[in-house]
């Protein structure tokens, strides 16, 4: 899942040298967090946080058959 979302992120940004992806785990959820650059950052969050949301939601649906859940955190 962390390609995925390092990915998609590569491909909306200037920058896409300074997009990094960092996977954690918890109890019940993987967490990925996002960090790319500043001048890059409404590019990933977008009006209105939609394009984050449509992130979020390609993570979900990639993610169904999983025991656990995936929340996209941006940084």
């Amino acid at each position: 899942m962390r390609e995925l979302v390092e990915y998609i992120a590569r491909n909306l940004v200037d920058d896409p040298e300074a997009v990094r992806v960092n996977e954690r785990e918890e109890e019940n959820a993987f967490i990925l967090e996002l960090t790319v650059a500043p001048d890059d950052m409404g590019k990933v969050i977008g009006k209105q946080g939609r394009i984050a949301k449509a992130i979020r939601t390609v993570v979900k649906a990639a993610t169904t058959k999983s025991p656990k859940k995936y929340i996209v955190e941006i940084i």
